[in-house]
């Protein structure tokens, strides 16, 4: 009898065990999901950036053609469109720094050329302020119009390069061979177009008037 006891008492504990871990599977996968909905920090929220905002260009020698590699690692990271990239070889990494660094003067160039243009008959007389307003409208539009042509339509104008040592620290560095590594940021260029685009065009306008008014009238 008691051997019988036993017997059964035994088989209602292991139903038990079963019962349990089927349960715990079932509801693991919905913790999980519950715990990630709640806000259970990953590693994207420990404040590492995750494989889709960052690319990097890491400098390995394969062969000779190395340098056209990384060439076209490049290109198809700014086509991907990714939040930063980081860019290791040291060569293209300037390349591309002065590259944009051309674009930013362009655009400054085109900005403040046209707010001398448009703020110098207001501050000089007529008979002397044509010849600083007209040549700076000159440049203001000569500039807006190497933008929009050479520079606008290349992916690099929706890139910057990063300084900022905060956003830098979020960014897996550490696993680079280089100490100097070139770091592009995305950053929208619509603003800056309207901006200089505008002011070009206002200064053409003011050129076109003034010419018009020394020269054919």
């Amino acid at each position: 009898m008691f051997q019988n006891m036993s017997y059964a008492s035994e088989l209602h504990y292991r139903s038990c065990i079963v019962a349990r871990s089927k349960r715990s599977d079932n509801e693991s996968p919905k913790m999980a999901a519950f715990g990630r909905r709640r806000g259970v920090p990953v590693e994207r929220e420990r404040g590492v950036m995750g494989s889709t905002d960052c690319y990097i260009v890491h400098e390995i020698y394969n062969g000779e053609n190395a340098q056209d590699q990384f060439e076209y690692e490049l290109e198809q990271a700014l086509e991907a469109q990714y939040k930063y990239i980081v860019i290791e070889p040291t060569r293209i990494g300037d390349e591309t720094a002065r590259w944009v660094a051309v674009g930013n003067c362009l655009h400054k160039s085109a900005v403040l050329a046209g707010a001398t243009c448009l703020l110098t008959p207001l501050s000089l007389p007529p008979e002397y302020s044509r010849y600083v307003a007209l040549p700076a409208g000159a440049l203001s539009v000569a500039c807006a119009a190497l933008y929009g042509i050479s520079w606008q339509f290349d992916p690099c104008c929706k890139y910057q390069v990063e300084y900022d040592s905060h956003k830098l620290s979020r960014l897996p560095l550490h696993t680079l061979t280089s100490s100097t590594p070139v770091v592009l940021v995305r950053k929208d260029d619509v603003h800056r177009k309207r901006l200089h685009n505008t002011i070009a065009l206002a200064a053409l306008a003011y050129c076109v008037k003034k010419v018009y008014e020394l020269y054919i009238v």
